[in-house]
């Protein structure tokens, strides 16, 4: 059986060195509308003010600089939904090495745009990004071209594994560490970075629960595939651990959370309002997590923000579907008189209660109406769901007839 390669503390120290000047000492800033729900100080690691927008240039441009004069003649191959792939092409390009990035079909157009922009040539292949990543290893074996994995090479982990050293420099007294994972790279190297010289410190790590490949495996004790997956978070969306980081969060890491859509797109929007930050659903899981159960993490804690790279076209469904979990969006069907001023009154009464028509409809025909009856399909802009539930309870009083 093959040995698993590790990690180490000096590993990890060994890439900080490498990395200074090259990738940026992203912030950590304070979230006090989050502290306010654990009930004390939250800081966010701000890896989506990274270089190409992600914490990827890390490993990516660490795992690169360490390759043989033959090897970066031959080039180098990655596959990736898109973080990934602008950290190997930026990596690449700064080295003078040249690139191809295999991305599953779908990925989002501006990290698209942004890999072709460092200089890479993109083939897309398959829907997921573990085909994406069989079809990079198989042109890797064909053209003689380096395979730099996303996730599951040692310079990838120690490269990732800085971020924790940062956290630790930033914010000395954090007690818990929450972090974003999809095939445990950034996981496994700020574990492996921060129980070395802090096991004092919890560390969690977060996955999208359509996504979540971590939990199955730690319970089966290695690495297990997931058959299918479905999140908008396509920065997270790996199906299957990899060995050196499966060990990794197995030795290191504390526990691992998923958190559904709902709350990646409340995360989401709460982060852009709150704090002022685009970021892109993988990169909010961390914040959902502390954010769907604010009792599970111990004060002082540090959420890493792991990407900011959203397509404006995905940023505008899911501040839509995050408002809608938030309560800010409500459907109604009421029913009303179908006789001249019916619809009038009925939209007198909704903005005298603050709220906001985006859209409304007629449906005249069904058993369920009498012959003078419409009942109208309300979409309404609220101020939250304490106000939604007020202004429901308001109409009923009113008599008006409310349809589920």
């Amino acid at each position: 059986m093959t040995e698993v390669p590790t990690v180490s503390l000096a590993d990890i120290q060994a890439a900080a060195g490498v990395l200074d000047g090259v990738v940026a000492r992203t912030p950590t800033r304070n979230a006090r509308w989050l502290a306010e729900r654990l009930g004390g100080d939250v800081r966010l690691k701000l890896e989506n003010l990274q270089r190409t927008g992600s914490f990827k240039p890390r490993g990516a441009y660490l795992r690169l600089s360490r390759l043989s004069d033959a090897e970066r003649a031959a080039g180098v191959v990655a596959a990736s939904a898109g973080n990934h792939a602008q950290g190997v092409a930026m990596s690449a390009q700064r080295l003078g090495i040249s690139s191809t990035i295999f991305m599953p079909e779908g990925a989002p157009i501006p990290k698209v745009n942004a890999t072709r922009g460092y200089g890479a040539e993109v083939v897309f292949r398959g829907q997921y990004l573990d085909q994406a990543i069989e079809a990079a290893q198989e042109f890797a074996a064909e053209t003689g071209a380096v395979f730099i994995s996303p996730f599951d090479h040692p310079d990838i982990v120690a490269g990732q594994g800085t971020c924790g050293l940062e956290i630790l420099e930033q914010a000395p007294e954090v007690r818990t560490l929450v972090v974003p994972t999809g095939g445990g790279g950034l996981l496994a190297g700020i574990a492996i970075a921060v129980k070395a010289l802090r096991p004092d410190i919890r560390v969690i790590g977060v996955q999208a629960e359509a996504a979540a490949a971590f939990p199955p495996s730690l319970a089966a004790g290695h690495p297990i595939r997931l058959e299918a997956m479905r999140t908008m978070a396509d920065g997270i969306a790996v199906g299957r651990p990899g060995d050196i980081t499966f060990r990794a969060v197995q030795e290191h890491v504390d526990e691992i959370k998923t958190v559904s859509e709902d709350s990646l797109a409340r995360a989401l929007v709460t982060l852009l309002e709150r704090s002022k930050q685009v970021v892109e659903p993988a990169g909010a899981a961390a914040v959902a997590a502390m954010a769907t159960d604010p009792d599970a993490f111990e004060t002082p804690a540090v959420a890493v923000v792991s990407g900011g790279n959203i397509d404006p076209l995905l940023l505008n469904k899911v501040v839509r579907h995050g408002l809608a979990a938030a309560g800010r969006y409500l459907y109604l069907g009421v029913v009303i008189s179908d006789l001249p001023g019916g619809l009038a009154g009925l939209l007198t009464e909704v903005a005298a209660l603050g709220a906001s028509v985006i859209d409304l409809s007629h449906e005249r025909i069904s058993a369920d109406l009498a012959l003078n009856e419409v009942e109208i399909g309300l979409q309404l802009e609220t101020r939250g769901a304490e106000h939604a539930t007020r202004l429901r309870a308001r109409l009923e009083e009113l008599g008006y007839r409310i349809v589920d």
